[in-house]
């Protein structure tokens, strides 16, 4: 061979890769099979890497530890998950019940897409039971999408005992498991038959990668969601997978102080007169309490308050004063955020809101004690104003 052809085919990996802690960081477009009759066996084994090499692989096996799952499957945000899991099991005719606290960005997709192709998508308050629940659906009902808590409002739902009564329905349920990180709340162990959630927060924990994954148990729904995958054409890098890996490793500990320190925060606001209403499910005497001491193992460090009734200048002047805290919409990174929620509240049905500005606050690793400090002077600067 020349020169030029050995070059091209020189320094291919003939020997075993040396063991390490993490997976092998593969990125390859192209799988070389072993002879002429595995080409089209694509059924046996890996035949293109965008389904997926050693870190994709290493990623879902974790995640299907995480979850109790059966299979996970990875897709290039959190917002491509929830729309591919529900790509994957609606079709023209069906149609879907979904909470009226869900992610503004999946609301958007049943509005601009689902109803497009010829779903029809309903909207339901939180506070519904599974009876109440149960007395919307009709038999072209398909699929019941949750959010517990909702992550502006907080709102908890009784997410296993909507799956029970929608299985004995034969109706499918779908949870954004985000806030539980897949790790303080397990849905399929509850019932649930697909648990999705955006690893772009906790699981990645630095802000700075977009996934999300699909679990699911039932074998019919394994399939369901490998095709979506195939047909639609997801893929998701080696290198995020192996940072998603990465965080998932420290997740554990990381929630952990999320916890701890956003009901430190929490409780301090709770006792302040500027603050109106807190809206911590951990927290005795918020709404849903019950129903998150009954199904959580813990909480993560997001939440929100209502502030006494003000002005609009006052709650910005409360948002321009923080000065540890970011200004933005993400959350489930190593810093903390704060968001005014009301301007996304407005396409909902009781989004036409009397009271005071609802604030999110999204509880980073930072200490405590200068968090407080940071959301003192932003009071002091709303009651300037209020």
């Amino acid at each position: 061979m020349t020169e030029e052809t050995r070059l091209i085919h020189s320094g291919l990996a003939e020997t075993p890769l040396a063991r390490t802690v993490g997976p092998p960081i593969q990125r390859g477009s192209t799988v070389l099979l072993p002879n002429a009759a595995a080409l089209y066996d694509d059924g046996a084994q890996l035949t293109y890497g965008r389904q997926g090499l050693a870190a994709q692989s290493a990623l879902t096996a974790a995640l299907a530890e995480l979850e109790h799952a059966e299979a996970v499957t990875l897709y290039p945000s959190g917002l491509a998950a929830l729309t591919g899991a529900m790509l994957a099991v609606l079709k023209a005719g069906d149609e879907v019940l979904v909470v009226d606290t869900i992610y503004k960005p999946t609301r958007r997709f049943c509005d601009a897409v689902l109803v497009r192709y010829g779903v029809k998508v309903t909207y339901y308050a939180p506070s519904l039971g599974p009876a109440e629940l149960m007395s919307l659906c009709g038999p072209a009902t398909r699929l019941i999408v949750l959010e517990s808590p909702g992550s502006l409002s907080f709102e908890m739902q009784d997410a296993p005992g909507i799956a029970a009564a929608a299985r004995g329905r034969d109706i499918l349920t779908l949870i954004d498991n985000t806030w539980a990180a897949g790790l303080l709340f397990k849905p399929l162990d509850h019932g649930v038959d697909i648990s999705v959630q955006a690893l772009t927060k906790y699981v990645g924990g630095h802000s700075d990668v977009f996934m999300g994954s699909v679990a699911v148990r039932d074998g019919a729904l394994v399939r369901a969601m490998d095709d979506g995958v195939l047909h639609i054409g997801w893929a998701v890098s080696p290198d995020d997978a192996y940072q998603m890996l990465r965080g998932l490793r420290t997740l554990a500990t990381r929630m952990a102080r999320h916890d701890q320190s956003a009901r430190h925060v929490a409780r301090w606001l709770a006792a302040r007169p500027e603050v109106a209403e807190m809206r911590h499910p951990a927290l005795p005497g918020c709404p849903g309490h019950d129903i998150w001491s009954r199904d959580y193992s813990g909480a993560c460090g997001l939440f929100a308050f209502t502030l006494q009734p003000a002005s609009a200048v006052a709650t910005a002047a409360f948002l321009d004063a923080l000065k540890v805290f970011g200004l933005g919409f993400s959350w489930g990174g190593f810093e903390s955020l704060a968001i005014d929620c009301d301007p996304q509240l407005r396409c909902r049905a009781d989004g036409d809101r009397q009271d005071g500005a609802l604030i999110r606050l999204h509880i980073g690793l930072e200490d405590p004690a200068d968090l407080i400090a940071d959301l003192t002077g932003a009071l002091d600067a709303w009651r300037s104003l209020a």
